[in-house]
């Protein structure tokens, strides 16, 4: 997705001035004595889910038109109707730096008197506030379904050998050697395409390093190359115990591979289960929380926002808006979400949860997690590259001071405007997720 952001700034400045002429006029029409709601979300894979949600709502509420968008790259559509004025009422996008761009760009409508907001869990509510570039009051997301990354592995293998799922940095790599000495591989990297070095260096942040890291180094309080050392030495460490030749193999040989039982372990999100079984659908896929600290209560489960809904500025009925969100939020609308997606709900209650979640359920119900720490850096930076390229063989020293070097150069904006912040209001207080 980050790929598709690369002109994001661009567009935020063309539509800041069209909102300095004016507020942009959002899809909200009137039609045949019904209300249209325009809803553009950016996950392809749940077009179908969102196609039978919007046709249920219409029976529903006759009085009102909701039309769902899904169109292939949906953030640079966003973008060109954001340019010709054009937006939809309501997007579905996920927590990351997109949300954190049209946020700054004041593009977003406050939901804070939307009650529905109270189902949903603060961990969640929380990851947003620590997506702001620069504090805002308000809220402007209503987090609907999470996703979660750590160790996919195979159940049939793990119960053939008797192996349990380790809880410990050292119970990881004590259970990758007896699996080498098994002749099984441990892991199957797929390190062709950089992206995929994002997800174990996810997973290891988010037990060693806060999660405000990046106001924190905005801040000027602290630099990456301090935060950021030791997960570089993990990730590093969990390549020895990949196939031959780990930077030979894309994100779909890894699948293939893992399907057929040629790894006992991946490390990837919940997101890759569906590509996998394209090729095994009998597969018996588990999950279970990368342990990345010496200390098993240390560890948190890696989720982040995969699907939220904001309210564009400028609709016409924002009162009918609340009404989706309603619909959205009924208990079985978000159990036929969480079912056909293989998600995690962001919503309070007792959802049945995918069972290649099993292994990280005590996490959920506990609501031990943190947000993924790539959803903070920005496209232009190209971390996955970054750190694809210390893999391959730059020093740690080298690979860290280049971080900090890019995160200064592509968040000079941003670190300008907490300056000036800090200034007009003292000292900016960044939260974290306890």
């Amino acid at each position: 997705m980050k790929q598709h952001l690369k002109h994001l700034l661009a567009l935020l400045l063309a539509a800041s001035m069209i909102l300095g002429m004016g507020v942009i006029t959002a899809g909200c029409t009137a039609d045949s004595g019904k209300v249209t709601i325009e809803l553009l979300e950016y996950k392809r894979e749940a077009v179908s889910i969102f196609q039978k949600m919007a046709a249920d709502f219409n029976k529903e509420n006759p009085d009102i038109n909701l039309v769902v968008s899904s169109p292939n790259d949906a953030v640079t559509v966003l973008k060109t109707r954001l340019i010709k004025n054009d937006a939809p009422d309501i997007i579905g996008i996920g927590g990351d730096s997109t949300y954190s761009n049209l946020l700054d760009a004041d593009m977003l409508e406050d939901i804070s008197s939307y009650k529905g907001l109270q189902s949903i869990k603060s961990v969640y509510k929380e990851m947003d506030k620590n997506l702001e570039l620069v504090p805002k009051a308000g809220t402007y997301a209503l987090p609907y379904a999470a996703n979660a990354s750590g160790v996919l592995y195979n159940r049939a293998i793990f119960k053939k050998y008797g192996w349990s799922i380790p809880t410990t940095w050292e119970e990881l790599i004590s259970l990758c050697k007896k699996m080498q000495a098994a002749k099984v591989t441990p892991f199957y990297f797929a390190l062709k395409d950089s992206w995929t070095s994002l997800a174990p260096w996810n997973a290891i942040a988010v037990d060693l390093v806060e999660p405000n890291i990046a106001q924190e180094v905005n801040l000027g309080r602290t630099t990456f190359t301090k935060a950021y050392s030791e997960v570089a030495d993990k990730e590093k460490e969990l390549t020895k115990y990949g196939q031959k030749d780990i930077f030979a193999y894309g994100y779909n040989d890894a699948c293939t591979a893992f399907a057929k039982g040629q790894s006992a372990m991946m490390l990837i999100g919940s997101y890759a289960v569906p590509q996998i079984k394209t090729v095994n659908a009998d597969i018996d896929i588990d999950s279970f929380v990368l342990p990345a600290s010496s200390s098993a209560t240390e560890n948190k489960l890696n989720s982040g926002n995969d699907l939220q809904f904001s309210i564009m500025k400028g609709t016409k009925d924002k009162a009918t808006c609340y009404r989706v969100l309603d619909y959205m939020l009924k208990d079985e609308n978000v159990q036929k979400y969480v079912d056909d997606q293989n998600a995690v709900s962001c919503k309070t209650g007792s959802f049945t949860l995918p069972s290649m979640l099993d292994g990280m359920k005590l996490y959920i119900q506990q609501n031990k997690m943190a947000d993924y720490q790539d959803h903070h850096y920005p496209s232009e930076m190209s971390a996955d590259a970054l750190i694809q390229t210390y893999l391959l063989g730059q020093s740690k020293a080298d690979f860290l001071q280049t971080f900090d070097t890019n995160w200064k150069r592509y968040n000079r904006d941003t670190i300008a405007k907490l300056k000036k912040y800090e200034t007009e209001h003292g000292s900016v207080s960044t939260s974290s997720v306890s």
